[in-house]
């Protein structure tokens, strides 16, 4: 019998991991790295370090042998892709070549599958990608096709067809549905507007080009409708991570589960306390209904925040809690102690600016740069009086939420009327307000001035409007635009509205305008609410002179920047909430928190929309690090001679009261001494402790 020898080894313990997650992570954002595949939802509070948590489980799927090209990693930016992807490779070293993961913004990713199996959908794999502006373009041209543009009523602008379509595909709604919910007034085009999309559909399929909205559309069909393609990338896929998962919408959250079907292993990271975009489709029951769609999914909550101090945070917590439809958590702040929040009524809201540009200038003067500041705001007009109290004082600042104020289109197509009234050899201002109506453009417009010069009193075009021989002159498809820009006209130039340039400014909206804006823009109520806080600001004003004058003039002073030593790049950021999410500052204002106007009115029909503003003051509060100051009129600007009291916003007043309430309230004084403002520079204000009620240049602006 042959003897054999037969080595036994003992166990060696596995080989140690390249990354020491402990020392560089905190204990909830290490269950989230080292959860075991499957469906995972992680709630990563404001601050909370999501992306870096996100990044480290990157990081240990590879780390644990999961092939790069096998991992799709689902962002909202390009921009944050390449920053997760850089730190990953940084962390794995030279394991894996991270280049090859499938990261990037859904649209990214899904040019790239279509690169690949457009064919299984009828198009080349050459197909070209259509921009907005090209977009635009191809639903104008799908319009002049089936004979749109021309009637008694005039049809609405590509651009707002294309938003109608756009809102349709991403929202996977009926058309009929979201003209009800959007744009009932066109509800009445609904067959006109379904044709106009059919053959836009058509004619992208026969030049083989897509837009951007198509790219989701396609990748879904590929994975509805092709199962042999669906299960190649279900195959290729082994583990799907989606980052900022509460701003999904209905078609995206679609893509995401049908692509982690196969493997079910599935990491969304999101936050539903900061999901606030509904009005760009984003589906809250996305993430709102997700352990719903995946039964014992596992559920993790960041909560330590490493951006406010505990007194913000004290603050934004019980806010949130007022909501019912959430995930509860409570943020807990990795920060020292700070100054509580300032709860700060003020009397109306050149009171209110006048608060926030003294107390930047004091800041700034205890060493908080400019660019360390930000205002923010439910609706961009609340930033007008805000932006000319800045422009006033030279206070140097940039707007996230869109343009100047006073340098919005539609603020310049109603000073227009205002300005021809007041000077009617303005020939430009006549002319932009001509080309508001249907059936006047440029040559027109040209035509109608110089008729108007030729058979007008040269002194005063104003009242040749009136001649019958003018209108008579007007080529006959512009009359009926023309009669109506004539007739609004002279009813502003009534003498009686010289002294009420608040009433002029109402008259223009209510006079077409209005409908103007609605028929032509997806935010046309916006807009109209825009001129309606300008009508405020006009009220205030003894005549159309004084008003105009002082429009002029700080329009010119909105271009310069004259604090003395501030840095080139040194501003004031003002924004709206939405434009500031994902930002933070030390020193955070939040004004206009009245109710009606945050949260806005018409948001308050549903107790989900309510929810929803309530998250947007949520988010509003967490952009602040240090510093948090809440601001609220008392009273409303006047209106044809009234004031109006206003209640401060439910979202600060069913915060908790007396000794338990999470802020300081402070009380304005008014100084008995007029602030004089330097001619060229602020930087030579002292700090004081309050805002005068009225600086020297500022009393004209009211009766």
């Amino acid at each position: 019998m042959a003897i054999r020898t037969y080595t036994l080894k003992s166990a060696q313990p596995a080989p140690a991991l390249r990354i020491d997650y402990r020392s560089q992570l905190n204990e909830e954002q290490l269950a989230v790295v080292e959860a075991a595949a499957g469906p995972t939802l992680v709630i990563a509070g404001a601050g909370s370090g999501k992306t870096r948590t996100l990044t480290f489980r990157v990081a240990r799927l590879i780390e644990q042998g999961c092939p790069p090209e096998s991992l799709l990693l689902l962002t909202f930016t390009n921009k944050a892709a390449r920053e997760m992807l850089k730190r990953v490779g940084e962390l794995c070293g030279g394991l894996a070549d991270v280049r090859r993961i499938a990261g990037g913004t859904f649209h990214h990713v899904a040019l790239s599958l279509l690169r690949e199996f457009a064919s299984a959908l009828g198009y080349s794999e050459r197909f070209t990608l259509l921009d907005r502006e090209d977009a635009r373009d191809l639903v104008a041209a799908s319009i002049g096709d089936l004979g749109l543009s021309v009637g008694p009523r005039r049809f609405p602008k590509a651009e707002v067809v294309l938003d109608l379509i756009s809102a349709a595909v991403n929202t996977e709604k009926p058309l009929e549905e979201v003209l009800v919910d959007r744009r009932p007034q066109f509800l009445a085009m609904l067959e006109k507007i379904g044709a106009v999309a059919a053959r836009f559909a058509e004619r992208k399929h026969e030049m083989q080009v897509m837009d951007f909205d198509d790219l989701l559309v396609c990748w879904k069909l590929l994975l509805t409708e092709r199962p042999e393609v669906r299960v190649k990338l279900q195959e290729r896929f082994r583990a799907v991570l989606v980052d900022e998962y509460q701003d999904t919408n209905r078609l995206q959250g679609d893509i995401v589960d049908l692509m982690a079907a196969g493997s079910r292993n599935l990491t969304v990271v999101g936050d539903d306390a900061q999901s606030i975009y509904s009005f760009r489709g984003a589906d809250f029951t996305n993430i709102i209904e997700f352990p719903a769609r995946y039964p014992g999914c596992g559920l993790y909550r960041l909560t330590r925040n490493y951006r406010s101090t505990p007194e913000v945070l004290e603050l934004a917590n019980a806010s949130i809690a007022c909501n019912r439809r959430q995930f509860p958590k409570e943020l807990v702040s990795a920060r020292p102690s700070g100054p509580r929040p300032a709860l700060v009524p003020v009397r109306d809201v050149y009171q209110q600016a006048e608060f926030v540009a003294q107390r930047i200038l004091e800041l700034r003067d205890e060493g908080v740069s400019l660019s360390e500041q930000a205002v923010l705001y439910r609706a961009h007009h609340h930033s007008m009086e805000i932006q000319l109290e800045l422009a006033r004082r030279g206070i140097p600042f940039v707007v996230r939420s869109g343009v100047r104020f006073l340098e919005q289109a539609h603020i310049k197509d109603v000073l227009a009327y205002l300005k021809f009234v007041h000077n009617p050899m303005d020939e430009l201002a006549f002319k932009r307000v001509l080309k508001l109506y249907p059936g006047i453009g440029s040559g027109i417009a040209d035509d109608v001035w110089a008729l108007l010069m030729r058979l007008g009193d040269r002194t005063s075009p104003l009242a040749a409007l009136q001649r019958p021989d003018v209108r008579q002159a007007v080529p006959k498809r512009a009359l009926p635009g023309f009669e109506r820009a004539a007739d609004t006209l002279l009813d502003l130039a009534d003498h009686r509205l010289q002294s009420a340039p608040g009433e002029m400014v109402q008259k223009v909206l209510s006079g077409g305008y209005e409908d103007y804006l609605r028929d032509q823009f997806l935010n046309g109520e916006v807009r109209a609410d825009d001129i309606r806080q300008m009508a405020d600001f006009a009220g205030g004003f003894a005549t159309l002179h004084d008003f105009l004058s002082e429009v002029c003039l700080l329009a010119e002073f909105e271009s310069e920047d004259v604090v003395e030593g501030s840095e080139p790049d040194e501003q004031v950021t003002l924004s709206s909430v939405h434009q500031a999410k994902g930002l933070e500052w030390r020193a955070v204002f939040v004004v206009w928190l009245a109710d009606g106007r945050f949260p806005l009115a018409i948001s308050l029909r549903q107790p989900a929309e309510e929810e929803e503003e309530r998250r947007l003051f949520y988010v509003a509060s967490t952009r602040a690090r240090v510093e948090l100051y809440l601001t609220y009129p008392l009273v409303a600007a006047p209106r044809d001679n009234e004031r109006t009291l206003l209640k401060i916003s439910r979202f600060v007043e069913e915060l908790p009261d007396g000794e338990k309430a999470p802020y300081d309230r402070l009380r304005i004084e008014v100084s008995p001494e007029p602030l004089v403002l330097p001619s060229a520079t602020v930087a030579a204000l002292p700090p004081v402790a309050v805002a005068p009620e009225c600086p020297e240049g500022a009393e004209h602006r009211r009766r």
